[in-house]
């Protein structure tokens, strides 16, 4: 078996390390055996290795010999069958988890599989516990938390087959249900490219939610251990951002339809924002149908509600939603406002929009909320013209519904007086008048008025029927009032030809009231325009406000970006392949090593030098930085060659010693700084280089020499 391990990690030194430095590493190790449970017979095996490496590297000739061999690009450890436990042990401890997980698991598989029972498979089952544990830390070090999740699971599938180590799987698996909102954040917080991850991420939302008992949490599940109420909630307020808002409304309706009230007022907010973003009108009846219906304790829905009839042009009926509020301060300050209710009202549906309804979202983001443009929108102009004429023509058919209604109570209880009355008087679509549930003289002439109209037009084609009832009982609605105290109505000889005469006139004026009537909506909402032009000088100072702040927000934001982007530039990578480079060409490689590394330890780019720097001292620098997130904190190092000279030269290794100006800051992720240190008047530093697939690159280095 070949072991990804260098003889120099195997026993944890670095490679300039010194005789003295590795014999105390070595006996340091043999100390510090593992007492997770391996055999006596692996741990011997182990023992041995690590004398065998210290030997190897206090010998000079014999270390001469292998430091070449690295340089020439030899990589891993071939060890015997029966060293090979023992090496993976010291491959895991060398902080290569992942590495030792991968290949323990491939040796206890077909036809690797050791005998049953054997002392080699309770040390690879507990070496694959183990490994598959610290993989998964070292993944969420990492953030890369559904990568930690699989490590986990992989472990537990594995020590259910093998049928061991009870405890540590049951371990494993709370570790992998605390690991469950981590899982979702990294698998949605990913590029909706990746359509599969986003939708294993959104499953598992919904099934998280949906055990917890909504999102109230009602039931207790495995996750009330490792994810309380609150913690709940911050974590679905960072979940939030990443969904688009038809998938929040799909996930909330479902929820709703499970009993949760609280997903019920969410798809409301999320069916508003679609309905305004995207110009759906119809989406904010299904928004208000909802609300509705809602009983939230402390909740009052008429402002809310009254909003989304302003956004449908319903002026008088949301001004009368907002003084039906329950807040006193709300209706005090309307009252109050200095201008009228209309601006004040848009005012509040504004900031409403803008601050609780259209956040949030993957895909909204809207820079401004401008009413005018919804309210000029020609869709939704159309679209409430409709509206409004459904609506008419409802209250119409309500009206004769009930007038119906009454004639067919009085005729059942043989109240009329009238010996025409008869049931096909209904089938001819005749209304005759209920004389039983006469209240006054002027409503039998109204209603008479109204039978005799119906009874001339009663044979015409039945769309002009409808259309003559309808502009009827319109012309009805608009003169009612002056008709009821008209006293020519009186009964007479002449009444019938007066009805006669005021239907034809009807007919000529209904034309009119039927242009009338789709001209109104558009006059409405032209007022409502008006309004709001008229009353721009009074927005103004809210709006410069608004923009202000939006124009300083750009402004700082287009520094940090220009920053990020000066920060991130990446110093050129220049191999040396001379074999005998000059002073010059070697300060250039160790100039670019240590302004990436600066960057690199600053949070500020990632590290690319594989082409100068050797890998070991890549990993180096890589836990270096992961050390330095894992505590919350980056450094800022700034250095400066100022001299530079040659000790040692060889074909295949060069030492130099370098004088740095050296200052280095240790900061917090909030910009407070822990520590500094600067080096007065310069730090020495040795550096050695090592030539190695025909280009030479820095092996390592020792400070203070």
């Amino acid at each position: 078996m070949e072991l990804p391990l260098d003889h120099f990690r195997l026993i944890g030194v670095s490679p300039s390390a010194t005789s003295e430095e590795i014999l105390r590493a070595f006996q340091l190790r043999l100390d510090k055996t593992p007492d997770e449970g391996f055999t006596n017979e692996v741990l011997t095996q182990r023992s041995e290795l690590l004398r065998l490496t210290a030997d190897l590297l206090t010998d000079p000739d014999s270390r001469r010999e292998y430091e070449n061999l690295l340089l020439n690009g030899a990589a891993g450890l071939d060890l015997s069958s029966n060293r090979e436990v023992a090496g993976l042990i010291l491959l895991w401890e060398s902080g290569s988890p992942k590495e030792a997980f991968k290949i323990t698991r491939k040796a206890l598989q077909p036809p690797q599989t050791p005998a049953l029972g054997s002392s080699r498979e309770a040390d690879l089952t507990l070496l694959a516990a183990l490994s598959s544990r610290d993989a998964a830390i070292q993944e969420q070090e990492q953030r890369s938390y559904s990568n930690a999740a699989d490590f986990l699971q992989e472990g537990i599938q594995l020590l259910q087959r093998m049928g061991k180590l009870w405890e540590i799987r049951k371990n494993l698996e709370e570790d992998l249900v605390s690991l469950l909102p981590y899982r979702i954040l990294d698998l949605l917080s990913r590029d909706l490219n990746q359509n599969e991850s986003h939708q294993k991420g959104l499953s598992m939302l919904e099934n998280l939610i949906i055990k917890r008992g909504g999102l109230e949490g009602k039931n207790k599940s495995e996750y009330i251990n490792y994810l309380n109420q609150q913690e709940f909630e911050s974590f679905f307020q960072q979940i939030k951002p990443f969904l688009t808002v038809q998938e929040q409304i799909d996930l909330f309706l479902e929820l709703q339809k499970r009993g949760s009230s609280e997903a019920g007022f969410l798809a409301f907010l999320s069916l508003t924002a679609i309905g305004f973003a995207r110009k759906k009108p119809e989406k904010l009846f299904e928004a208000r149908k909802i609300l509705k219906k809602l009983n939230l304790s402390g909740l009052d829905s008429m402002p809310l509600i009254g909003c989304l009839d302003l956004l449908l042009a319903d002026i008088n009926q949301s001004t009368a939603r907002f003084l039906s509020s329950s807040d006193d301060k709300l209706r005090e300050w309307l009252n109050n406002y200095p201008g009228e209710k209309l601006e004040a009202i848009c005012i509040f549906c504004k900031n409403w929009l803008e601050n609780d309804v259209l956040v949030g979202y993957r895909d909204i983001d809207l820079k401004e909320i401008d009413l005018d443009s919804w309210f000029q929108d020609k869709e939704i102009q159309e679209f409430i013209e409709q509206l409004e004429n459904k609506s008419n023509r409802t209250i119409l058919k309500s009206r004769l519904q009930n007038q119906l209604y009454f004639k067919d109570q009085e005729s059942s209880k043989g109240l009329s007086s009238n010996p025409e009355i008869n049931s096909n008087n209904f089938e001819e679509g005749r209304l005759p008048l209920p004389g039983g549930f006469r209240q006054d003289q002027e409503q039998e002439k109204v209603i008479d008025e109204k039978s005799q109209a119906e009874e001339i037009i009663k044979n015409k084609s039945i769309e002009f029927y409808k259309y003559a009832i309808e502009k009827i009982a319109e012309l009805k609605f608009n003169f009612g009032e002056a008709l009821e105290n008209n006293k020519i109505f009186n009964k007479s000889p002449y009444f019938t030809y007066l009805c006669a005469f005021l239907i034809l006139f009807a007919f000529g004026l209904g034309a009119g009231l039927l242009r009338n009537s789709f001209k109104k909506p558009l006059q409405e909402k032209e007022i409502v325009n008006n309004s709001l032009l008229s009353n721009t000088n009074k927005k103004k100072i809210f709006n410069e406000d608004l923009k202000q702040n939006y124009k300083k927000k750009a402004f700082d934001n287009s520094k940090i970006i220009l920053s990020e982007k000066i920060n991130k530039i990446p110093f050129p990578v220049e191999e040396i392949k001379t074999a005998s480079p000059s002073l010059e060409q070697i300060k250039y490689l160790i100039n670019t090593w240590l302004l990436n590394k600066s960057n690199f330890l600053a949070g500020k780019s990632e590290i690319n030098l594989s082409k100068i720097v050797q890998n070991d001292l890549i990993y180096r620098l890589t836990k270096e930085r992961e050390s330095d997130i894992q505590k919350g904190i980056y450094k800022n190092i700034n250095t400066n060659i100022e001299n530079i000279a040659l000790l040692t030269q060889t074909a295949s290794r060069i030492t130099v010693s370098v004088d740095l100006k050296y200052t280095e800051k240790i900061l917090k992720t909030n910009g407070e700084v822990i520590n500094e240190t600067t080096f007065t008047p310069i730090l020495k530093v040795k550096y050695i280089l090592g030539f190695s697939n025909n280009s030479w690159k820095l092996v390592d280095y020792i400070s203070g020499v």
